[in-house]
């Protein structure tokens, strides 16, 4: 006899040996429930999308963080599964039928805080703004820690419970969700959905991330059109939320075609916080198993450039991080492969050896108020326990003349809307248009190499190069031979951190050798940002660091002539004094002829161009690069000329 909504709901409680999942999707008035047997497998590829007998099966996997390593990035590894619900029965239930049948009693906690304290946790902010982003590792990085309690209830009735209260009482959430395995449950209400791949019909599926970052905590009473407009209006909010954008439109160029259009920006409003956030949206034939494992992980929990904010990560954070920061991956079978459905896995509570887990992380940037952090953190946590019953629920602030009980929207109010709107006038163009069809290709017939230093903005330059009518390559610094460089018609060292006169620096080392061949040579070069600073001093020019950290950090500058807006993520930069505008043969520490210098009247070096060489501090793919595409397009001219 088949389960009834109640017997299932009731059977799902009692019995231990079964796994399960519930989902409430945004919008959707069901609640999915997916049974099925538990695989662990070692990497994504391994997802058992096939069954034994060829045929195609459904799956949610969970990801946990440590799964980074496939992408050769740091990570403390506890060794938490990647965990595989393959999907036998996948219902939907009425909401308000499961509603009435998980229980409501208070699931009693003891021993409650955070496994560090507030004063640690200062004293960690400090500790990366001063010695990673002030040394030029990253422009933010995410640190967390945890809200510790012990569970004295039944870990399962403690997961339908906490589940119920998120269904009653959090508003907004992409995911709602309970997943219960052996050892490892987790409940949720993730606001972000960090990629989606959904069939278009065709061989391609559509793609699209959700960056969401900038976290406005309501006030007593709720949010109103002040308070919010205050937070709108807040650089480092809003620098923040541009940066997270910068970094999923990496991920976006490794995965789609077209490179990834944004949209936005938008709110989330949720029952305790307000975010921030954009859409972006693009082609990808890959399949959903790559196009996963490409985007490994939200820049919103871990930091950019990606690959470092692992290791810094890895280097603050005490303990491994389990499955916060990974995702919840739902692929599910059409007649074309399978769609993909991936939530973050935050605002979520963990129950592991009868202790509840609930991370929460603040991102650090240059400006960060170590004490700031330290509340978004409460607040990260606070929007999780509140949500679950474990603290006191926040009051929601009701229009009383409205119809129904439902709290205001404050999106939909004009000055809100007018702040939101505003922010793109600082964006770049490019990045907001339709790429997909056929462009204007001034510099199609000639060919590229892009020389990735470790900061995935090589995928964003890659695609404008393309956008432009060059065919590209790209080549990571550690592979790249003497041979490829010295064939390549046009050589583009890229971006990276680190200090560009560290001597112990392989990667510094190679872009040396890069930059120093294609000079010799007289090979056309562009040089960008890191790679900028190498040719700086290989033209003798000095380095220094900034009193201040240009970490996303917008600039209108003279480049030859032109003035350009452009995005800059530099902690050093390359030096002349107050009014030198060229280098001449004498001058010059290596052969290249005259060099002409764009410069701040300080003395900060933007630009370089000599005969067959041009170079860029700024990034001009970056959003924040109004004038990107244009600039780029004059540097190559010059170089290829």
């Amino acid at each position: 006899m088949a389960e009834t909504p109640v017997s299932l709901i009731s059977a799902l409680a009692a019995d231990p040996s079964r796994s399960f999942a519930l989902i409430a999707r945004d919008g959707a008035e069901t609640v999915e429930v997916l049974t099925g047997p538990i695989v662990d497998v070692d990497k994504l590829a391994d997802i058992p999308l096939t069954a034994a007998d060829g045929s195609a099966q459904e799956v949610l996997a969970m990801v946990p963080y440590r799964q980074v390593a496939e992408r050769g990035f740091e990570a403390h590894d506890d060794g938490a599964p990647l965990r595989c619900l393959v999907v036998e029965n996948h219902d939907r239930i009425p909401s308000a039928d499961v509603l009435a049948e998980l229980p409501t009693a208070q699931v009693p906690l003891t021993d409650a805080g955070f496994d560090i304290d507030d004063e640690s946790y200062a004293a960690i902010v400090r500790t990366v703004i001063r010695d990673e982003i002030g040394r030029g590792e990253g422009a933010n990085f995410v640190i967390r820690r945890d809200y510790r309690a012990n569970v004295d209830a039944d870990p399962r009735i403690a997961a339908l419970t906490w589940f119920r209260a998120l269904l009653e009482h959090e508003r907004g959430a992409y995911w709602t969700f309970a997943i219960v395995t052996p050892d490892h449950i987790a409940v949720g209400a993730s606001p972000e959905a960090h990629v989606t791949a959904k069939s278009d019909g065709s061989a391609a599926r559509v793609v699209e991330m959700n960056p969401i970052s900038g976290t406005f905590r309501h006030p007593a009473g709720g949010a109103t059109v002040e308070t919010l407009s205050a937070f709108l209006r807040d650089t480092k909010e809003t620098e923040e939320l541009f940066m997270v954008v910068d970094e999923e439109l990496k991920m976006m160029s490794a995965v789609c075609s077209d490179g990834g259009r944004i949209t936005g920006p938008h709110l989330k409003e949720m029952s305790r916080l307000t975010h921030t956030e954009y859409v972006l949206r693009g082609r990808s034939q890959m399949d959903p198993r790559d196009i996963l494992r490409e985007t490994m992980f939200a820049p919103t929990v871990t930091g950019s450039p990606m690959q470092n904010a692992c290791t810094v990560i890895r280097r603050h954070e005490t303990t491994p991080r389990g499955y916060y920061s990974g995702v919840a991956a739902l692929f599910t079978p059409t007649v074309s492969g399978h769609d993909l459905d991936a939530p973050i896995l935050i605002r979520t509570a963990y129950i592991e050896q009868g202790q509840l887990r609930v991370p929460a992380g603040a991102t650090l940037v240059r400006h960060s108020d170590p004490y700031g952090e330290v509340a978004e953190t409460h607040g990260k946590a606070a929007g999780v326990l509140g949500a679950i019953g474990a603290i006191p629920r926040q009051a929601t602030t009701v229009d009383e003349d409205a119809p129904g009980s439902e709290p205001r929207r404050l999106s939909e109010d004009p000055e809100i809307a007018e702040l939101l709107a505003s922010r793109n006038s600082r964006l770049a163009p490019f990045w907001m248009e339709d790429q997909s069809g056929s462009a204007a290709a001034p510099l199609s017939g000639h060919r590229a190499l892009v020389v990735d230093a470790e900061d995935r903005f090589t995928t964003m330059l890659a695609h404008q190069l393309r956008h432009l009518g060059l065919e590209v390559d790209i080549e990571h610094w550690s592979t790249v031979t003497d041979a490829q460089i010295d064939a390549a018609e046009l050589v583009v060292s890229g971006p990276g951190p680190g200090d560009p006169l560290d001597g112990d620096s392989p990667r510094v080392a190679r872009l040396r050798d890069v930059v120093s061949r294609r000079l010799a040579a007289h090979s056309p070069l562009i040089a960008v940002c890191l790679s900028h600073q190498v040719l700086a001093t290989a033209l003798g020019l000095s380095i220094a660091p900034l009193a201040s950290p240009h970490q996303g950090l917008q600039l209108t500058v003279d480049v030859f002539g032109e003035p350009a807006a452009i995005g800059f993520y530099n902690t050093f930069t390359a030096r002349v004094l107050p009014g030198v505008a060229k280098l001449t043969p004498s001058t010059s520490r290596c052969d290249a002829g005259e060099v002409e210098i764009a410069a701040s009247t300080d003395g900060d070096v933007y630009a370089l161009r000599g005969k067959g060489f041009a170079s860029v501090q700024g990034h001009l793919e970056s959003i924040l690069s109004r004038d990107g595409i244009r600039t780029l397009e004059r540097l190559v001219t010059h170089a290829l000329a």
